[in-house]
């Protein structure tokens, strides 16, 4: 078997409607609705699919946990602009601007929570 790449990923939260107004306000994400009303936030050809904390769709993760979850998104901004956009939402910055390893190569990174308390990693490969 070969994995090509990551289709989508499920968030559960406490309150999908401050989800979707947070990814899609301050990280640009798209909101869709599908199935039975419910909630996605899709970005490029991926998507996140959200749970709304006890009423979880099947099959769920074993123990699905709001605030559980650290991920790291590549973005088109360069992290001067990121910040500046955190800013002007009054997000603050865990940590970074900060370099780590990525799958592809080097990126430099800020580090902020979601209202959930997930770490969202924000990041940008670094030139070669």
């Amino acid at each position: 078997m070969k994995i090509k790449n990551i289709d989508h990923l499920v968030l559960t939260v406490h309150d999908i409607f401050v989800s979707c107004d947070f990814y899609s306000e301050i990280l640009g994400m798209t909101v869709i609705t599908f199935g039975e009303n419910r909630k996605a936030l899709r970005f490029g050809n991926q998507k996140i699919n959200l749970h709304q904390l006890g009423h979880e769709f099947e099959p769920k993760a074993n123990t699905p946990t709001p605030g559980s979850a650290d991920l790291c998104l590549i973005v088109e901004d360069s992290i001067p602009d990121i910040i500046k956009q955190l800013n002007k939402y009054s997000i603050e910055i865990e940590q970074g601007p900060i370099e780590k390893n990525g799958a592809e190569g080097k990126i430099e990174s800020v580090y902020i929570r979601d209202p959930d308390m997930n770490l969202i990693e924000l990041s940008n490969y670094k030139q070669k």
